[in-house]
């Protein structure tokens, strides 16, 4: 059996795990009669049964594999002699990638490590399934680099100005970027012959070494062949070359800051032979005096006077077009906010689309200097007696 398949032969033979080798034997005669082949001739399900009866009773029926499979829940010829280490019983593993012995295990020093929870492998608390994952995944990553892949983006800040970022630019900018090397052409080898591959020696295989364990692997540099091509002194193996590169790139209007606009196909080169990757301009916008921006929509305070609060008027506001009219209605109080609608931003999701334009109101209150003006202000108190923090005080009042 593997190391990565892990069953109950307790269950497949229908018998306790406490069951004398008597009760196993029985339990085993009986149910392979039952599922021979030769008395369920074509029929796949009974065939299938009859070898994991067997399996199972290969193993209960030895004692010192029994004894194995009771301490680590499996059993392999593979084991090496004492077992695992202390701390490796009962875990379900992964089976083994292409490529990989597991004849090459060395547990001479594992008794040690895993008496202190395994900190004297390597740190890996005793645990298998860690040392397992370290190495397969490093291995397909070795295995997948030989792989066609897309090259790394680029990232660029870029400063603007407010009517810049509002009504959109053409900029120029400068970037070193990875370019696929002019020699290898991005594959970080010379033509022509080969030569003996550096990392296993011709062997065609590698080891690796994780505390006290030793694992034969499929050399990835080579693939097992034992040789490789001459790498490129151009580039040094690597298949790209870091040059500078000046582009000119348009930015759309209604950019803000952190807004990101993508240059497809300008990031780093890929490699052997696959696409690059993307430049992205990172936007940083200064802020305007007038109109506060907030995603799509501006916000802009207009003053106003009493006359024009209290009777209503229509006033020229700011905006990103020019002046516009805005209507102030009779009564407004101060703070109270009007909409201009289309007046924002342009948006960048649907550049038909533009946000709004909203105009808080602030009542001026006048500075009273000649008696004349105090007159008209009294008179005016009499002929609106109202009291504006009736409410306040009414709120205020203790309950009877």
């Amino acid at each position: 059996m593997a190391v990565g398949q892990q069953k109950d032969y307790y269950a497949v033979l229908g018998v306790s795990r406490d069951a004398k080798p008597e009760e196993i034997r029985k339990a085993y005669r009986h149910l392979a009669r039952k599922h021979h082949p030769d008395l369920n001739p074509g029929n796949k399900a009974a065939e299938e049964k009859f070898k994991q009866l067997s399996e199972a009773y290969e193993v209960l029926s030895d004692e010192k594999k029994r004894k194995v499979y009771d301490q680590y829940g499996f059993y392999s010829d593979n084991l090496p002699p004492g077992g695992y280490p202390p701390g490796a019983a009962s875990r379900a593993y992964s089976s083994p990638p292409p490529g990989v012995d597991f004849s090459g295990f060395d547990f001479s020093d594992a008794e040690d490590a895993g008496a202190d929870g395994g900190r004297a492998a390597g740190g890996f608390g005793g645990s298998f399934r860690d040392i397992f994952s370290q190495i397969f995944s490093r291995g397909e990553r070795e295995a997948a680099s030989e792989e066609p892949a897309k090259g790394s983006d680029i990232e660029y800040r870029m400063h603007l100005g407010f009517w810049d970022a509002i009504r959109g630019a053409q900029v120029r900018v400068t970037v070193a970027r990875e370019e696929a090397c002019n020699v290898c052409h991005g594959s970080g080898t010379l033509p022509g012959p080969t030569i003996t591959c550096e990392t296993c020696h011709g062997t065609g295989k590698t080891t690796r070494q994780v505390g006290a364990m030793r694992f034969d692997m499929t050399c990835p540099q080579c693939g097992g062949t034992g040789k490789q091509r001459r790498p490129c002194t151009n580039c040094h193996g690597t298949g790209s070359i870091q040059t500078p590169e000046t582009l000119t790139v348009r930015i759309p209007p209604g950019v803000d800051t952190g807004s990101r606009v993508r240059v497809p196909g300008k990031g780093n080169a890929g490699t052997h032979g696959g696409q690059a990757g993307d430049l992205y301009i990172i936007t940083d916008v200064d802020p305007h005096p007038v109109f506060e921006r907030k995603g799509d929509n501006f916000y802009v305070k207009l003053p106003v006077t009493i006359t024009e609060a209290a009777l209503g008027s229509k006033v020229a506001v700011p905006t990103i077009d020019g002046l516009s009219t805005i209507k102030i209605p009779p009564g407004t109080q101060s703070g109270q906010k009007l909409r201009l609608r289309g007046k924002g931003a342009p948006s960048l999701r649907e550049p038909d689309l533009r946000g709004d334009q909203f105009v808080e109101v602030q009542v001026m209150v006048p500075r009273v200097a000649d008696e004349r003006t105090k007159e008209i202000l009294r008179e005016l108190a009499k002929l609106n007696p109202e009291d504006p923090r009736k409410s306040l005080r009414e709120a205020g009042e203790k309950p009877n």
